[in-house]
């Protein structure tokens, strides 16, 4: 039994050497050889084509910015941008010069940031491309007795701006802050001590900011930055020669008209400090442009009612006007003063003796030009919400209407006063004296407005005016042969 086992066995491993070892299956390792030689041939190359082009794939991706894509809040005509890609710094694609500007708004009511983008197509007029907005109350001019709280919210706006531009473009962005007519019109000591506080702040922070960052904008400059950011954002100025439109802004503190003139009439009759000079886009333009300081609708309700801005009532007392309804009583904050107020009896009409008020005290204070009915003009800030407050547009979008409107809705809202008479106590004084303003202008009846807040989804303030007038000057300090 054993002896067979052993035959078997001696059998199956002389089977298994000849199979290892014989002729057939030193063919098959013959023929495996040339095989793996042809596959070698094959994948060898292969596999350094590959190789070298993930390698080249990673430099790229590794070397290259991150992409940094925009959701395009505002577009002027002859923008093309959806996203932007940063490579290298400045540059986009298709050759655009990308850049930032930041500009603070210092108002009477409150700070607002306005972060810009834009972009510039070879030997082309720039584009806004995106802008970034926030709001903060109250007003810079309400810490002029504790100075140091105003670095807060400065602080805060700052860092919205360090948010939303990319790292690379801190050093190139210029940093601005512009104060209207809250800081004019406080004392000068606690004017330069609100912005000296605010320097201090920019000055610490990574963006690019000049010696003349802070600074009281004076009327002219917010009526002519303002005549920029509409005919900008219209695409007016592409076009040397063009028509171009006019602007008009009402503020808390002040007011502002701006136009372009084309007939000489109105520039030989323009009195002294009405006419400025801008020059933009090496074109200079020669501007009507005025700013009535005290004629902002929070200041101008204060003359109506008899006070004296900055000052609290003589003896606490109460302040008496005829716009308001007869029975009104209240109290009513302006400029950090409270006053109390209220309506004078009487039983003529509401709206005619609020009419005889406003026009005491609109009396000679107003420049009258004639070409303002043949120019197109473009209105926003209380205009709009006063408009918009009563339904003369749409809250959200807008629109155009006839200056007459004014004066309907408010001979409509001061004869509903008389009976309503909680209902928005301002309301009836405020629409008069937009009306008796706009006349006072040289504006008729008849004569259309635009009202708006946004011009491509981009807020009509002087504040893109302002950084971009302020860009183009550094542009020609580096450049001044151009």
């Amino acid at each position: 039994m054993k002896k067979g086992i052993h035959c078997e066995t001696s059998r199956k491993t002389s089977y298994i050497y000849q199979l290892r070892h014989g002729p057939w299956q030193t063919r098959m390792r013959k023929i495996s050889n040339h095989g793996s030689l042809r596959v070698a041939k094959v994948v060898y190359p292969l596999g350094l084509c590959v190789g070298l082009f993930i390698y080249v794939a990673y430099i790229k991706w590794h070397r290259a910015p991150a992409t940094q894509a925009f959701s395009i809040t505002g577009v002027a005509p002859g923008a093309r941008w959806s996203q932007q890609a940063h490579s290298p710094p400045g540059i986009a694609a298709h050759g655009h010069k990308v850049f930032y500007g930041i500009m603070f708004d210092a108002g009477s009511t409150g700070t607002r940031v306005h972060i810009f983008q834009f972009a510039q197509p070879p030997r082309e007029t720039p584009t806004l491309t995106h802008e970034t907005f926030k709001a903060l109350k109250p007003g810079l001019s309400a810490y002029a007795d504790d100075v140091e709280k105003s670095a807060q919210g400065i602080q805060e706006l700052l860092d919205v701006a360090k948010q939303d531009i990319p790292f690379d473009f801190w050093k190139a962005t210029p940093l601005v802050l512009k104060a209207t007519a809250g800081l004019r019109l406080l004392p000068g000591e606690k004017a330069h001590k609100l912005l000296q506080k605010v320097k201090e702040v920019f000055k610490a922070s990574p963006f690019l900011v000049g010696d003349d960052c802070v600074s009281i904008m004076n009327g002219t400059d917010e009526g002519v930055s303002a005549w920029i950011t509409i005919n900008f954002l219209t695409g007016s100025l592409k076009t040397p020669g063009g028509s171009s439109v006019g602007m008009l802004d009402l503020g808390g503190g002040s007011t502002q008209i701006a136009f372009l003139p084309r007939v000489e009439g109105t520039l030989q009759a323009s009195p002294p400090g009405y006419l400025t000079a801008l020059r933009m886009f090496n074109r200079t333009y020669k501007l009507y442009s005025y700013s009535y300081l005290g004629l902002g609708l929070m200041s101008a309700r204060l003359a109506i009612l008899g006070g004296v801005e900055g000052q609290p009532a003589k003896d606490g007392k109460e302040l008496v006007s005829p716009c308001l309804s007869p029975s009104f009583k209240g109290e009513w904050e302006h400029a950090e003063v409270t006053y109390r107020i209220s309506g004078q009896k009487a039983a003529a009409n509401l709206h005619e003796l609020c009419a005889t008020r406003v026009s005491e005290v609109l009396q000679n204070r107003v420049h009258r030009t004639e070409e303002v009915k043949h120019v197109d003009f473009y209105a926003f800030s209380y205009y709009y919400d006063l408009a918009a407050s009563v339904g003369l547009i749409d809250a959200e979008k807008g629109g155009s209407l006839v200056v007459g409107d004014f004066e309907i809705a408010a001979k409509y809202v001061c004869r509903t006063l008389e009976t309503q008479p909680q209902s928005s106590p301002f309301a009836c004084m405020d629409l008069t004296y937009v009306t008796l303003l706009l006349q006072e202008f040289g504006f008729p009846r008849s004569k259309v407005l635009k009202l708006t807040r946004k011009i491509n989804n981009v807020e009509t303030s002087w504040a893109l005016g302002a950084i971009f007038h302020y860009i183009d000057s550094l542009n020609r300090q580096k450049s001044p042969a151009s």
